[in-house]
C-alpha cells in the first residue's frame, strides 16, 4: 500500500533572510521547504521534485521576476497545478495585482506580511493537498481491490475449472476402465491434479487472509533454517534431475520463525527459479547466518527478468505474466512469499541484470510480535 508523502512547499526569494524567516514561520511536522534564491534555482527544484503543494514567489527578482517564473510554471503540464502566492515589497500597484492573478496566482500579498494571515492561508493549501493525496491513495487502493476481485472471478471461472474438469474426466475413465493395470496411472493423475487444485485454493485463502486481516498469522517457534533449506533443495533435485543446484550454509542459522510458512517461501522462490531460470545455468542457494541480528537466504539463477516486469513482480495476479486458464499457477507465489517475509519483520529483494537473477530474503532472528502473529 502506498504511503502518503510529506507536504512540499517552494519558497522563492532573492533575499536569504526572507527565505529563513518564511521557513521559520511556516515550519511544522511533515512539511519540506524547497528554498530558491532565484527563478533559475526554482526551476531546477521543480525538475527534481514532484507533487509540490504550494509555491510562494517573490515578485521583484533579478534576471527573471516572479511573473515570468509563474508563466513558466503554468506552461508545464507537470507544474501547472501548483497554487501560486505572490509576495512583493513594492508599492500597492493595481496593475501588479492584475498581472499576478493573470499569471495564475491564488493570492497577492504585500510585505510586510501579516504572519497570522499568511499562516492561515498556507495551512489551507497544505490541508487541501493532504486531502488530495488521501483521495489519490484511496482511488489506488480501490482500483487494486477491483483488479484483484476481477482476477478472483477469472480464477473461479477458468483456473479452478480446468483441474476440476480433468478430475471429472479421469474419474469417468476409471469408472469405465476394465484394465486394472491402468487404474494406478489414472489414480495418480487424479491425485496430482487434486493436489495442484488444493495449492491453488490455499493460495486464494492466503490472499483472503492478507486482505481481510492485514497480514498472515504466524506460529513462531525456535528452529534451524538450514535443514529446511537443505530439504527444499533436495526436493528440487528430485523433481528436476537435469538441473544443477548448489547449496551452502554458513554461520548460525537458528532463529524464531514459522517453519511451515518459511518452507512455503523457499518453495515458491525455488519453483520460480526452476520455472523461469535459464535451464543451462546452475541454481545457487546460500544461507548466511554470520550476522548477529538476521539470517540471509539468497537464491540465484541464470536468466534476466525483463525490466518492465520488475516493478510489478511481487503484485498478486501479475498482469502480462499469466492468463486465465494457464495451469502453472495463479501468479501468487512471489506475492505470498513477500507477505510471509514481511510478517516476520523481514524483506525480499530481487536483482536481475547481466544474465543473473538473485532473490535475497532477510529474516530477523527474533521477529516482533504483531497483531497478525500468534507467537508460541
Amino acid at each position: 500500500m502506498k504511503t502518503i508523502d510529506g507536504i512540499k512547499c517552494l519558497i522563492v526569494d532573492d533575499i536569504p533572510q526572507n527565505l529563513v524567516a518564511l521557513e521559520a514561520l511556516l515550519q511544522r511536522d511533515g512539511v519540506q521547504f524547497l528554498k530558491a534564491h532565484s527563478a533559475r534555482e526554482a526551476l531546477e527544484l521543480l525538475l527534481q521534485h514532484n507533487d509540490i503543494a504550494l509555491a510562494l514567489l517573490d515578485v521583484q527578482m533579478p534576471e527573471m521576476n516572479g511573473f515570468d517564473l509563474a508563466a513558466l510554471i503554468r506552461g508545464s503540464e507537470r507544474t501547472r497545478h501548483i497554487p501560486l502566492i505572490f509576495m512583493t515589497a513594492g508599492t500597492h500597484e493595481q496593475n501588479w495585482q492584475f498581472q499576478g492573478y493573470e499569471s495564475g496566482a491564488v493570492d497577492f500579498l504585500y510585505k510586510p506580511i501579516d504572519p497570522d494571515m499568511l499562516t492561515a492561508k498556507v495551512n489551507i493549501f497544505f490541508e487541501l493537498h493532504r486531502r488530495k493525496q488521501e483521495l489519490a491513495q484511496q482511488l489506488q487502493e480501490r482500483t487494486e481491490a477491483l483488479r484483484v476481485n476481477e482476477m478472483f472471478m477469472a480464477v473461479l471461472s477458468h483456473d479452478l475449472r480446468n483441474p476440476l474438469q480433468s478430475i471429472k474426466a479421469t474419474a469417468s475413465l476409471l469408472k469405465r476402465q476394465t484394465d486394472a493395470s491402468k487404474n494406478q496411472e489414472l489414480a495418480e493423475r487424479v491425485l496430482g491434479t487434486s493436489q495442484r487444485m488444493a495449492r491453488m485454493v490455499e493460495d486464494l485463502l492466503d490472499i483472503t487472509r492478507i486482505r481481510q486481516a492485514g497480514g498472515l498469522r504466524l506460529s513462531l517457534a525456535a528452529m534451524d533454517l538450514a535443514p529446511l533449506c537443505e530439504a527444499a533443495v533436495e526436493d528440487a533435485r528430485h523433481c528436476s534431475v537435469e538441473r544443477v543446484l548448489h547449496y551452502q550454509a554458513q554461520g548460525d542459522t537458528q532463529g524464531r520463525w514459522d517453519g511451515e510458512r518459511l518452507a512455503q517461501v523457499v518453495s515458491n522462490i525455488m519453483g520460480n527459479a526452476l520455472k523461469h531460470g535459464a535451464a543451462d545455468a546452475p541454481i545457487s542457494v546460500t544461507l548466511d547466518g554470520s550476522q548477529p541480528a538476521e539470517v540471509v537466504l539468497a537464491i540465484q539463477n541464470g536468466g534476466t527478468i525483463p525490466s518492465s516486469l520488475l516493478p510489478d513482480l511481487f503484485k498478486p495476479f501479475r498482469g502480462g505474466e499469466r492468463q486465465p486458464g494457464q495451469s502453472e499457477g495463479l501468479g501468487l507465489g512471489l506475492y505470498i512469499a513477500q507477505q510471509i517475509a514481511r510478517a516476520h519483520g523481514g524483506s525480499i529483494q530481487v536483482q536481475s541484470a547481466e544474465g543473473l537473477t538473485r532473490f535475497e530474503i532477510r529474516l530477523p532472528r527474533q521477529p516482533l510480535a504483531q497483531n497478525q502473529q500468534t507467537v508460541l
